[in-house]
């Protein structure tokens, strides 16, 4: 049965009746919406339909079945993936006389050999959408597959057969699949893969399996200095030696990186997965991170990362016990984290991701297991070297002191602010008290009926809330003595505390995270537009020290039986039916606002910082393009409408059909 996705279009009358409903079928729906699929159809989208292709070779490297990966980009926007692997079934699929299974694989949602668990242990690939969603967004498709000693190919444009799959003769030497597609023009406009970024991809997917060998091609004209016409990778040290040349000649804290690799305990006689990790401290420069679940890239982390942070916070606390160094119980995992080189990459069975992009990791289970598994090896890592692990524990405490001065300083900030008339508190404000160790954080809601549901919902030593009135002004078109007039920005300010425009110093902000928390619909993202061109003009600093955030509640609750999930909007809700909730019969609620949600929802779903979800709001890497962000900001809410419009016109191409139909 294809998977059908039914809208309503007014008919020529107006009338709404069984004619208006329009059945999209087969790959229709991708081609409809591809922004439920791969985000979008910007460059980040376009580049997702080759990662889902390698995806699919890594895991027949990772299942064992293949040692070879070739990418090969050529002139014309087409890329090639091949492997070395068992090849795609080509025989008659049971379910669909007169089909193969290769065409299946390519032409039907939610088809493939990743759901019972019998074809992989573990795999990148999940919802059985990949590379049918490659080919439904490509202008053209082949695929050869050697299997049994013999050639098979079968082409498609747009989604559609081309014709029946081809036997092409023998082929004793050779076994595997091998893609071969161009993105459509009609979806993706003139935007090209660029190599570089192909390149990175390659190089990174060698790296998370040591095992397997990665041949990148490019045809020569595409060619440059930072990208070869051809290169092999490589790594038998895996995550080791990409922590290795990440850190190049810097200096570390510690003169070995904490590295190493660890299977999970069997579940029911089965392999759970694996861990593996590295990790180094450098002296005087920044870090990074990077997560991994299945080769696949999760730039938001998610629940493994919440394992190696609690691994490497208690371990270093109860290090600390063990050396007599008392105040390490107030180490924090932003003290252990923060300025590390930090790389983890997880394999576990079934994992759940919070999209279909797969940016972060949500499987409850990885937590512990990563937590268990890297917590030994860390325990040992400090112990089998007292020096090593003192100096480790050295740099941390100073960065945990630094934490707890500065949040000092903002707590006497706060109690003068609350005792001196001259800087009363605006009157909406419910302040946290501030008595504990945790971070403190500003909520602000739209509205006294959300703000009354916040109030109860909070952590009243940690979190305060300042409920606003609707749509605040729109600071980039207002003038400067409108501005201060406004109440609504009076009562903001003197609820941060950090002063606004050239006066603004994040070091005086009254606390750690200001979050922004509107209601899951068109008004409540509108108001945090308004919000956020607000923090970038007046206090521009705590955006640029990484104190701003957008909160993410749910606009669906879906209940069958005795389980239920929440949606963030309409891309997850389906995820979630098509996934979760696949043949049951689900119960659908909608949250109109915050305000209807009760206490208990909202903590559980968008406050608890145990289970909510937040995106960090932040400029440019280099803070010197503000004038670039400033331009856009004034195009999209100045004062000039031609701006926008210009804009819409420029960018009306880009948009999400999704966003249009809504």
């Amino acid at each position: 049965m294809s998977d059908d996705l039914f809208e309503g279009t007014p008919s020529s009358s107006g009338d709404y009746d069984s004619s208006s409903i329009e059945v999209l079928e087969g790959l229709e729906p991708v081609r409809r919406r591809p922004g439920m699929y791969i985000g979008g159809t910007d460059d980040r989208a376009l580049h997702h339909l080759a990662a889902e292709v390698l995806d699919n070779a890594m895991d027949e490297a990772v299942a064992g079945h293949a040692s070879r990966i070739e990418v090969r980009l050529e002139e014309d926007n087409r890329l090639t993936i091949s492997d070395n692997g068992r090849g795609i079934p080509v025989d008659e699929h049971p379910k669909f006389p007169g089909k193969s299974t290769l065409e299946v694989i390519l032409s039907t949602l939610h088809s493939g050999g990743k759901f019972s668990g019998k074809a992989y242990a573990t795999s990148g690939g999940l919802h059985g959408v990949g590379v049918s969603v490659v080919n439904a967004l490509s202008s053209h498709t082949r695929v050869e597959v050697a299997r049994d000693r013999k050639l098979y190919a079968q082409e498609f444009s747009k989604g559609q057969t081309l014709g029946k799959i081809e036997e092409l003769g023998a082929a004793p030497n050779r076994r595997g699949t091998q893609v071969t597609f161009t993105p459509d023009s009609e979806i993706f406009g003139d935007r090209q893969f660029k190599p570089a970024r192909l390149f990175k991809l390659a190089r990174s997917k060698a790296y998370l399996f040591a095992g397997v060998e990665i041949r990148w091609k490019c045809a020569g004209t595409l060619a440059s200095e930072d990208v070869p016409a051809e290169a092999t990778f490589k790594f038998p040290g895996g995550l080791a030696d990409h922590l290795a040349e990440q850190i190049g000649a810097r200096e570390c804290v510690t003169a070995q990186p904490f590295t190493g690799t660890q299977e999970f305990p069997p579940s029911d006689g089965d392999s759970q997965g694996r861990v593996e990790w590295a990790i180094a401290w450098p002296l005087y420069s920044d870090g990074s991170t990077s997560w991994y679940c299945n080769t696949v890239p999760t730039p938001d982390g998610g629940t493994h990362e919440q394992g190696v942070r609690a691994a490497l916070t208690k371990g270093l606390r109860a290090f600390g016990d063990l050396t007599g160094a008392k105040k390490a119980k107030d180490i924090s995992a932003d003290d252990v984290m923060t300025g590390g080189e930090v790389m983890l990459s997880v394999f576990i069975r079934d994992p759940q991701f919070q999209s279909q992009t797969k940016d972060r990791l949500t499987s409850p289970e990885a937590a512990r297991l990563v937590e268990n598994a890297v917590r030994d090896h860390f325990d040992h890592f400090l112990a089998d070297n007292m020096e090593r692990g003192k100096a480790l524990l050295g740099q941390v405490m100073e960065r945990m002191e630094e934490r707890l001065r500065r949040k000092q300083e903002r707590e006497i900030k706060r109690k003068t602010a609350t005792n001196a008339k001259k800087l009363r508190l605006p009157g909406k404000l419910t302040d946290c008290s501030g008595e504990t160790d945790g971070e403190t954080e500003l909520f602000i809601v739209e509205g006294d009926s959300a703000g009354g549901s916040a109030k109860q919902a909070r952590n009243r030593k940690t979190q305060a809330i300042l409920p606003i009135r609707g749509k605040i002004l729109n600071v980039a078109s207002a003038t400067a003595d409108k501005i201060r007039a406004n109440q609504e920005i009076a009562d903001l300010g003197l609820a941060l505390g950090c002063g606004t425009r050239k006066d603004c110093d994040a070091e005086n902000l009254r606390y750690d995270r200001v979050i922004i928390m509107t209601d899951a619909d068109v008004d409540g993202a509108h108001i945090a537009t308004l919000l956020m061109t607000f923090f970038f003009q007046e206090m521009s600093d705590i955006v640029r020290k990484g104190h701003l955030f957008l909160a993410q509640p749910p606009l669906y609750k879906l209940t069958a039986g005795k389980e239920s999930r929440y949606a963030r909007d309409d891309a997850h809700r389906t995820e979630l039916e098509e996934t979760v909730f696949k043949g049951k019969k689900v119960e659908v609620g909608r949250f109109k606002g915050l305000g209807e949600m009760n206490p208990q929802q909202l903590r559980e779903t968008t406050m608890d910082p145990d289970t909510r979800s937040l995106i960090r709001i932040t400029l440019p890497p280099e803070f010197e393009q503000r004038a670039a962000v400033k331009e856009l900001v004034d195009q999209l809410m100045g004062r000039n409408p031609e701006h926008r419009f210009n804009f819409i016109q420029n960018h009306a191409s880009d948009i999400d059909r999704d966003l249009i139909d809504a």
